[in-house]
């Protein structure tokens, strides 16, 4: 499962140099599907990658104004690299027997209930699933997406030595 963060980040970086080459009034733009615009769908990935950490670990989320960080690149990226260690952290110290210990949160459809695995899995698949309009939007203005093959990554050889 850990290989499968380290993908994602290593995506997730590769998609903020790529957006850097990205026209800002594209950027912030309203768009069809997803979360609404490039901007909020990476806010949206960091901070909601982050909140379900928090929850796996018993404390409270961050209230995090998306204003903040909507109309700047730079600072989205500053706030990945900040909420990483903590998720990093948290990841490094995983261990078998959390697998399927259950995780009960409140949320205001009701109560949800599922294993720490399960929520680790989801964390995983969110991202990989706005990664996927990420790359819809931007071959919409002419860009090449990030490629999404993980063979090619060398994720799991990296990691060995």
């Amino acid at each position: 499962m850990k290989y499968f963060f380290k993908y994602n980040w290593m995506i997730r970086e590769e998609w903020f140099s790529i957006l850097k080459k990205n026209p800002h009034n594209e950027f912030i733009k309203q768009r069809t599907g997803g979360v609404g615009s490039i901007s909020y769908t990476l806010f949206h990935i960091i901070t909601t990658e982050h909140n379900w950490i928090c929850d796996l670990k018993g404390i409270p989320i961050l209230n995090l104004e998306f204003s903040s960080y909507q109309n700047d690149l730079d600072k989205i990226i500053e706030l990945s690299q900040t909420l990483h260690r903590d998720v990093k952290e948290y990841l490094e110290k995983w261990n078998d027997g959390l697998e399927y210990k259950e995780l009960k949160l409140t949320v205001p459809s009701g109560v949800v209930h599922c294993t720490y695995g399960e929520a680790l899995r989801h964390i995983i698949v969110h991202e990989i699933h706005h990664i996927g309009q990420l790359s819809i939007w931007v071959r919409e203005i002419g860009m090449k997406p990030v490629s999404a093959n993980l063979i090619h990554k060398g994720i799991m050889l990296n990691s060995s030595k």
